[in-house]
């Protein structure tokens, strides 16, 4: 399920406008809707799920968060104004925290147990600036930074902000404001040299430089193709270059080369039937677990994985499970399908990642696919070159029943491996039918300290998602005003004991006052911030009418004066009152959440009333009774029985066939019979 967050930039900046006659903020939301409706032809849409996120501070920027429907995203966007400073660095912390209030949680990161890279929840930022200078209520900066400091609890296991599944892509608007005469260059969109290009990527993004609408119709539809289930690994190449193949490229370049080392994603592709990836083996992690530490080193976003270049032969055993991720396109995949090798690999470490040695045990392999068109990464099992041979004569060899040499081997291999390895190592065991071959009660390599803390960090990463989640939505509170700088240290000017002179200096008839005693500072001064939330009021300030209602609240104004005689004046009209929008008639469930919480009930033994939002003629069908309709009551059912009628029909015949209880026959209700006279009796003689 990817995650598209969309960061828009808010500042007053964002009024210019282009040359196509919109300001950059329209432009920035119909980006935003041309990226959604490009997005809807892949069926696997469905599962999307969008945020907003604007520079405004926290909580106010986040416009629609982890709870909020597509309407409330689609009803922010455009409700968005161009009011503020460029922000961006704050935004984007905001928006990386929105991203990461549920990865502790469901315990998606597995600090200290291994990356897996199956476990992901791959998520695209959006960014959508005009490239301007970083303000901040600091000043103006020259380079983009990001606060340290952030409410998010278990932020410190992670050297970054972001998470290896989280990629950032910026389109820096830079459409001129008049129509230029030379023709637009045709090609691909260039990076844009501002401060948000390194952060991009950095990330594993990148920014695009756009200057007319066709080139953001371009960015977008190459934005769409970006969103794929991946995460980003940095492969840094250790020993000697590879030596010429008899296919491959001869010409030798000594020096740092491209592919030596390359930031790029691997894909991770779900399970066609489930829809979920599936892996078995993770990537392991650069220290050796410490069952006597008490914290965990912080880790790094993306892993550094060395590959070394002296060919190797690629392992496989029937019945091993394996993990195949393909590499994007990168100089990497290039020089390694360059030379035409698909039948040798590469092996691939973790520096640290063993008891001993600084460059660790393989943990797998990269190698070119058969057909030469793309090159994978292969997950095994931790130094796979010596337990892959054991488990091949497990099953070859032994039949599943090891001796006690065997038993010894396997014993030493363990005491290489990593203690998270054992929990994948058991699973891939009970897959091949030697479910016994390690004990249960081996221990995943953790202190006590660290396993509590992680989930004392997972409860307050729930308390702080709530918290956020509640907290979406609701504007932040305004200021009572803009305080005044007071340059004078007295209370008040009438306790002076010249006050006197201070009066004649103010009516002009003594000498000017030194700055000190200048009367027109005033202490706790405060100018009035401009209340959006404050209706206007156009019949007490005329200037509260917007030019476009001067002639209905002419009118209004008419009809006021018309009817004084009532001595109610009418801001609106009766209609006015209740009327709202037909595309928000139905957002209940928004309305419901500004709403202010109901009290409690006097009588809690009382049921629930329920809301009686939607069809008022709608009845409960199980209190409602048809009089007209028959029905067949059988002798098992005592459904509607009139008191005293016995629940079998007699001599245990045909079902009884009867109308309906009569609402004047509902029980509580007396029936008495209509009285007749007695008829006279008469005697024939």
């Amino acid at each position: 399920m990817p995650v598209l967050l969309f960061l828009i930039d808010t500042s007053a900046s964002m009024n210019q406008r282009s040359h196509l006659g919109t300001s950059y903020l329209d432009i920035a939301k119909g980006a935003v809707e041309i990226f959604l409706k490009l997005r809807s032809r892949d069926p696997a849409s469905r599962g999307d799920r969008y945020m907003l996120v604007s520079f405004e501070e926290a909580p106010a920027g986040i416009k629609a968060g982890w709870k909020d429907s597509h309407a409330t995203f689609m009803t922010e966007l455009r409700n968005l104004q161009a009011v503020g400073l460029t922000s961006i660095g704050q935004s984007l912390r905001t928006a990386f925290d929105l991203l990461n209030l549920n990865r502790l949680v469901s315990g998606i990161d597995n600090y200290g147990q291994g990356r897996n890279p199956f476990f992901l929840e791959p998520a695209i930022i959006v960014a959508i600036t005009d490239g301007s200078k970083l303000t901040s209520s600091s000043g103006v900066q020259d380079e983009l930074h990001l606060p340290l400091t952030t409410p998010l609890p278990g932020s410190e296991l992670t050297k970054e902000p972001f998470r290896w599944d989280q990629r950032l892509f910026s389109l820096v608007l830079r459409i001129p404001g008049h129509a230029s005469p030379d023709p637009e260059p045709i090609g691909g969109v260039p990076l844009d040299p501002s401060p948000i290009t390194p952060m991009c990527e950095v990330t594993g993004g990148r920014s695009y430089s756009v200057f007319s609408q066709r080139m953001l119709n371009q960015c977008l539809e190459s934005l769409v193709q970006k969103i794929q289930s991946g995460v980003v690994i940095n492969f840094e190449k250790t020993g000697p270059d590879p030596p010429p193949t008899e296919d491959g490229p001869i010409e030798m370049k000594y020096g740092p080369q491209s592919w030596h080392s390359c930031h790029k994603m691997i894909y991770v592709r779900p399970n066609p039937k489930t829809g979920v990836p599936v892996g078995h083996w993770p990537i392991p992690e650069s220290f050796w677990p410490d069952q006597n530490s008490p914290t965990l080193p912080p880790r790094a976003a993306h892993p550094q994985v060395k590959f070394s270049c002296v060919d190797s032969e690629p392992m496989v055993v029937d019945k091993v499970p394996f993990d195949k991720y393909e590499l994007e396109p990168s100089p990497l995949t290039q020089y390694i399908l360059a030379r035409k090798s698909p039948h040798t690999c590469w092996q691939v470490f973790v520096c640290n990642s063993a008891k001993y040695g600084e460059l660790g045990q393989p943990f797998g392999y990269l190698k070119a696919s058969t057909a030469l068109n793309c090159v994978n990464l292969f997950a095994m099992p931790y130094n796979y070159p010596v337990v892959l041979p054991l488990l091949d004569d497990l099953i070859t060899v032994h039949k599943f029943k090891p001796p006690a040499k065997w038993r010894q081997s396997f014993e030493n291999y363990l005491k290489t491996v990593p203690p998270y390895y054992i929990t994948a190592l058991r699973k891939a065991l009970r897959m091949m039918g030697a479910p016994n071959l390690l004990a249960d009660n081996m221990e995943c390599g953790l202190s006590y300290s660290v396993v509590s803390y992680l989930k004392k960090l997972s409860q307050q990463a729930k308390i702080e998602a709530d918290r956020v989640c509640a907290s979406v939505g609701k504007k932040a509170a305004l200021d009572g005003g803009i305080k005044l700088r007071c340059r004078s240290s007295t209370l008040s000017l009438a306790h002076r004991k010249d006050f006197t002179q201070l009066l004649n200096s103010i009516m002009g008839d003594g000498p000017a006052l030194p700055m000190e005693a200048n009367t027109k500072e005033f202490a706790g001064f405060q100018l009035a911030a401009l209340n959006k939330e404050f209706k206007p009021q156009g019949l007490r300030n005329p200037y509260d009418i917007p030019r476009s209602h001067l002639l209905d609240q002419l009118s209004r104004m008419r009809r006021n004066l018309l009817h004084a005689s009532i001595c109610i004046l009418k801001g609106q009209d009766q209609d006015q009152l209740h009327s709202v929008p037909i595309a928000q008639m139905g957002n209940y469930q928004d309305f419901l959440k500004h709403c202010p919480s109901p009290l409690r009930e006097a009588d809690p033994d009382q049921p629930k009333r329920l809301h009686t939002f939607g069809n008022p003629f709608k009845l409960d069908k199980k209190a409602m009774m048809v009089d007209e309709a028959d029905e067949f009551v059988t002798g098992t059912q005592g459904k509607g029985k009139r008191p005293g009628e016995s629940s079998s029909p007699a001599g245990g015949g045909a079902p009884k066939r009867r109308r309906c209880m009569s609402p004047l026959l509902r029980l509580g209700r007396a029936y008495t019979p209509p009285k007749t006279p007695p008829r006279s009796k008469s005697f024939r003689n």
